[in-house]
């Protein structure tokens, strides 16, 4: 099986916070793993897919409004119709807090892992197609 991973990056607006401290819901991350599943799919079979079911879900660091995460993906086993993947979400980029300077951000030297997740899709036999 060939090594077919995904990688998305983007930023936590005002909108995706849900809680006090602009602390968004751990349940972005898992659209983000849908998003980087579904392109995972379209690579290796030409077709959308369907998730199925996680198997395995760890919210480990808090994300907030204005931090950018960077989410990615892969397949490790195929089956005939099924793939399971595995998936990690990192903070890369956070505010740096600065009084007067709103929009004063920091790289961070090392990446935070937020959330990990392993999960089932299935691709049924009719909607798989060859690649190019």
């Amino acid at each position: 099986m060939q090594n077919i991973t995904s990688l998305i990056r983007l930023r936590m607006s005002a909108h995706d916070a849900h809680y006090a401290g602009d602390l968004v819901d751990g349940a972005k991350m898992l659209h983000l793993f849908g998003d980087v599943a579904t392109e995972l799919l379209i690579r290796s079979d030409g077709d959308e897919g369907l998730f199925v079911a996680y198997d395995n879900i760890e919210f480990l660091a808090p994300v907030h409004a204005g931090d950018y995460i960077e989410a990615s993906g892969q397949i490790v086993s195929m089956g005939k119709t099924s793939r399971k993947m595995v998936f990690e979400a990192r903070k890369v980029i956070v505010p740096a807090g600065i009084a007067g300077q709103p929009s004063a951000a920091n790289v961070l030297d090392q990446p935070v892992v937020v959330c990990r997740a392993s999960g089932t899709c299935v691709v049924p036999l009719i909607c798989q197609r060859a690649k190019p």
